[in-house]
């Protein structure tokens, strides 16, 4: 097995060469990198069947490398952070080992390796492109039709601030401060979208994760939330669900 390391630390790029060494004698080093640019020039050189990558280099997050390289095999890796796992394996991870890693971290990380090897040779190999591409779209209906002025027109989900009801009618607030009415009730709209872009914060408002600016206590233990977009009332959370609420802002 030819492998890769890209690492910025020099310990633990000489540990994790070590370790490797002993628990699959029969690998080769192709290489040692510490940073996304020599990263880069050595991935349109070496063709490895696996790659132990820091998340965290000198110039970088090495995520910027696949921007720039075809990466075909399986990637490792081996950061002091936790935050970017859900980065890590979209970018074709197989695994994910935390600092300091053990000798047992790296021994299961290429068992790994070769179950996914074994099971490959076995089965038809999937297209990994589209996995990851369909891995990387966003949850949730990407764009509403609306009508106003006489003309159909579409607004990108991502493009919406809130959705709320007017007199019994459900209506789009973009950024940019435009109106659109809907015709589906905002149950349903609620249901089209992502939940982790979206909450309910109360029957007649349904508003974007990134269209919250602050929040604030208020009378009988309500909660104020105020958008980087005006609403023509108060947006208030019951204390019923303001855990729910609370737990749906900690969970990027």
């Amino acid at each position: 097995m030819n492998i890769i390391i890209i690492e910025d630390e020099f310990r633990a790029a000489k540990s994790l060469q070590n370790l490797i060494s002993d628990l699959k004698p029969d690998s080769r080093i192709l290489g040692v990198y510490d940073s996304i640019e020599s990263s880069i020039d050595g991935l349109k050189e070496l063709k490895p069947d696996l790659i132990f990558m820091d998340i965290h280099l000198s110039d970088g997050l090495s995520f910027e490398i696949f921007k720039s390289v075809d990466i075909t095999c399986p990637v490792v890796f081996c950061t002091a952070f936790d935050q970017y796992m859900l980065d890590a394996f979209k970018s074709k991870g197989v695994d994910y080992v935390l600092k300091p890693f053990s000798k047992e971290d790296i021994a299961e990380a290429l068992r790994k390796v070769d179950e996914l090897k074994k099971f490959f040779q076995k089965n038809e190999l999937p297209d990994l492109e589209s996995i990851i591409q369909k891995i990387n779209q966003p949850a949730g209906k990407s764009s509403f039709l609306v009508f106003k002025n006489q003309k159909y027109t579409t607004i990108q989900t991502e493009d919406i601030a809130y959705f709320y009801i007017h007199n019994e009618i459900t209506h789009i607030v973009t950024f940019a401060k435009e109106q659109f009415p809907l015709t589906q009730p905002l149950g349903q709209v609620a249901e089209q979208v992502s939940d982790r872009q979206f909450f309910r914060v109360n029957r007649q408002y349904l508003v974007n994760f990134k269209a919250i600016k602050e929040m604030e206590h208020y009378f009988q233990r309500k909660i104020l939330v105020k958008l980087t977009i005006e609403t023509p009332e108060k947006l208030l959370i019951n204390k019923e669900k303001t855990h729910s609420f609370f737990t749906w802002l900690e969970d990027r």
